[in-house]
C-alpha cells in the first residue's frame, strides 16, 4: 500500500482516470487515505513505513476489513457451537434478519 504508481506522461486522460488508483470515491476510506499520504509525505516513503505504521494500519483494515470478517466469523462458531452443544434451538441458530427500513 506504500507503492505510488505514477504515469510517465500526464495527460488529461491520466487525470480523469487518476482516482481509479485511491480510495478518494470510498467515502468510508477517504479519510484514512489522506491521513496515511499526508504522514507519507511528511516523513518520506522510507522512514514513514515506520512512523506512519498505524495510518496504513488503518487504511488497510479500512480497506480489506480483516478484524471485521475475523469478527463475525469468531462469533458465527460460537453460535454453531451453542447450536451443536443444544444450548439454542435450531429456530434460534441465527439471529432473525433485520427490518428492511430498521436503519
Amino acid at each position: 500500500m506504500t507503492t505510488h504508481f505514477a504515469p510517465a506522461f500526464r495527460t488529461p486522460l491520466t487525470d480523469v482516470t487518476g482516482g481509479i488508483m485511491t480510495h478518494q470515491t470510498n467515502k468510508g476510506c477517504a479519510d484514512f487515505e489522506m491521513r496515511a499520504m499526508e504522514c507519507l509525505e511528511a516523513y518520506g516513503v522510507r522512514r514513514g513505513r515506520d512512523r506512519c505504521r498505524d495510518y496504513m494500519d488503518d487504511l488497510r483494515e479500512c480497506t480489506y476489513k480483516t478484524k471485521q470478517i475475523a469478527r463475525v466469523n469468531i462469533m458465527r462458531a460460537e453460535r454453531h457451537r451453542q447450536w451443536l452443544t443444544g444450548e439454542r434451538s435450531s429456530e434460534n441458530h441465527y439471529a432473525p434478519a433485520a427490518k428492511p427500513d430498521g436503519f
